[in-house]
């Protein structure tokens, strides 16, 4: 309208409204109403033609009834001279979205309240020296993660036998890691061409961060990363789970692994909801420092409800059921009598579980507490920026702000330091002895025995030589005394009650025969395993008792326990004495 010149007054006018005459700090005053009609009166026919209204901040009913050219004298005079007060306008305008961040409005952007605007990339906080270093940071940290997953998963897949329940969910956990680092390395690699629209010069746009499902790379990073993460934390509850089921109720591992459909429901459709639902809310954001697309980076409802809520739940069930299934592992061993050897062993399970989970719930609760930091602090940034660019952008400044702040960049890289390494105590929990040793001899359908170390699985193999002989025959001895006493019989429930099957203890793990050589390997075998035990079984159980006193006959049940083939807790804890 001003370039067209349809009135004389509407250049005047516009100056007077939006930079009027200030007389002092804080005070101004405003044109007169007269003005202001004048101003519409001459230009309401084009306005009308072109299909423009009269902006509502432009309403001359706001202005005083006055009668004068603007500036009036009265404007120019001090408040004690003045015989008429001014008009005083103290008030806070909000956030106007300046014209190189404006975004098409079918796109359904938003930024600080307003829509079609969108915060400028790569970040509206850092220089592009702190970004580059965050970068490169986060790239290191994420090929360390997706190393150490990697390794966890690969070692599942030579021996999958070996991680049953309760323990697989931590093969689960190990792969919702592994995607979780992936994509942040792919971050790395993309920069923000992913994270970032460009600009347009030539329409006057700054370049801006990427929001919505628009932009097909942007949400398949988002899904795959938000999607992983929750199922990552979700995995870990469930292995709380099944904890608590093997050492509170005593589940054996084929009845924890009856439930593993549930198990797959919960870990895989719970995240798959809540990535639909964010998609469907259009609530996609780009990340300008690590180059990938979250959730919550600006909108801070979709921090609380999709971040904060869904973790911080995942931590207090897993903690109180963690407690719960450590609390019934030490009554057991407090309060019923076991053999040395069996004691070290619950002792150094319930140790291993108490590591890793202290090595998953610190970085966990680290990053809730970096979502919290933000969600308190969020618009005091917000407030700040806005305050130090309102003039490179020419749009209202803040008014009366009462704290300023910036973010410190340790805050980021601790958060993205936590997301990633979350992964790495997968590692802690498969890396041992077994673990080389059968990548080393390439058993990749091997089952591992419940009953016998690493090195009994070598003793399969190979006969023993004359020097061992006797010392094996004693520890076979002892094996077949405490399988007498201390044999179970299991329930449909997956609880165990005492009865005498000697089978159980010569059958390998899970009930499934070792793979040897060939099947006549295998037959032969057993008709020897079975005619030792027909020649010496009454001998030996004969000098067993003769050698055990009657405190390990009262201790049998306790050793029942812990040496069912199909509990879960005692096929953990051989397995943690072998790593020992």
């Amino acid at each position: 309208m001003v370039n067209l010149q349809c009135s004389p007054d509407l250049r005047m006018f516009l100056c007077a409204l939006y930079a009027p005459v200030c007389t002092e700090y804080g005070r101004m005053t405003l044109p007169c109403r007269r003005l202001c009609l004048q101003a519409k009166s001459d230009c309401y026919k084009l306005m009308e033609m072109f299909g423009v209204s009269w902006p509502e901040e432009m309403d001359c009913n706001r202005l005083p009834d006055c009668d004068e050219s603007y500036p009036r004298p009265v404007d120019l005079l001090s408040s004690s001279d003045s015989t008429e007060s001014p008009i005083s306008v103290q008030r806070d305008y909000g956030f106007w979205c300046p014209r190189e961040l404006k975004i098409n409005p079918e796109f359904g952007y938003s930024f600080m309240g307003v829509r079609d605007c969108s915060p400028p990339c790569p970040n509206m906080y850092f220089t592009r020296e702190e970004l580059t270093f965050a970068r490169y940071f986060i790239g290191v940290v994420s090929i360390v993660c997706l190393s150490a997953t990697l390794f966890t998963f690969l070692t599942f897949l030579i021996d999958v036998s070996r991680f049953r329940y309760p323990e697989r969910p931590i093969i689960f956990y190990a792969v919702c890691y592994m995607m979780v680092s992936l994509v942040f390395f792919l971050g790395f690699l993309l920069e923000d061409r992913v994270s970032c629209n460009a600009a347009s010069p030539g329409r006057f746009r700054a370049s801006t961060v990427t929001q919505g499902s628009h932009n097909k790379a942007c949400t398949l990073l988002f899904m795959v990363l938000y999607f992983f993460t929750m199922a990552g934390s979700v995995w870990w509850v469930i292995l709380t789970i099944t904890w608590f089921l093997a050492a509170v109720p005593k589940w054996g591992s084929e009845a924890i692994e009856k439930k593993a459909l549930l198990f797959h429901a919960c870990a895989w459709g719970i995240p798959g909801i809540l990535t639909v639902t964010l998609l469907a809310m259009n609530k996609i954001e780009g990340d300008g420092i690590s180059g990938v697309c979250f959730v919550g980076l600006y909108n801070l409802t979709a921090l609380r409800w999709f971040l904060l809520v869904p973790l911080g739940l995942d931590v207090v069930v897993g903690v109180a059921l963690l407690l719960a299934g450590i609390a019934a592992l030490n009554r057991v061993r407090m309060e019923i009598p076991l053999e040395k050897e069996n004691q070290e062993k619950l002792v150094k399970f319930m140790i291993r579980i108490g590591v890793f989970s202290v090595l998953y719930l610190v970085p966990l609760l680290t990053v809730l507490a970096c979502y919290l930091y933000e969600n308190s602090y969020r618009a005091i940034w917000e407030t700040t920026w806005v305050q130090e660019k309102c003039r490179d952008y020419h749009i209202p400044c803040p008014y009366q702000v009462e704290s300023t702040s910036r973010p410190d960049l340790a805050l980021f890289l601790i958060k993205y330091l936590m997301m990633l390494i979350v992964g790495i105590p997968s590692v802690f929990w498969v890396g041992s002895k077994k673990t080389c040793f059968e990548k080393s001899r390439g058993t990749s359908t091997q089952g591992t025995s419940t009953h016998a170390s690493s090195t009994h699985l070598a003793m399969l193999d190979e006969p023993p030589s004359a020097s061992t002989s006797r010392a094996g025959s004693v520890r076979s001895a002892r094996s077949k005394m405490s399988s007498y006493h201390g044999s179970l019989h299991r329930s449909r429930e997956g609880r165990y009650t005492a009865s005498s099957f000697r089978a159980a203890d010569d059958r390998m793990p899970y009930g499934s025969m070792p793979r040897l050589n060939d099947q006549s390997q295998s037959r032969h075998c057993s008709t020897n395993r079975l005619d030792s035990l027909s020649r010496h079984g009454s001998t030996q159980r004969l000098e067993s008792q003769s050698r055990h006193s009657s405190i390990r006959d009262l201790g049998s049940a306790a050793q029942a326990v812990l040496g069912v083939p199909g509990n879960g807790i005692h096929r953990v804890l051989e397995e943690d004495g072998a790593t020992a």
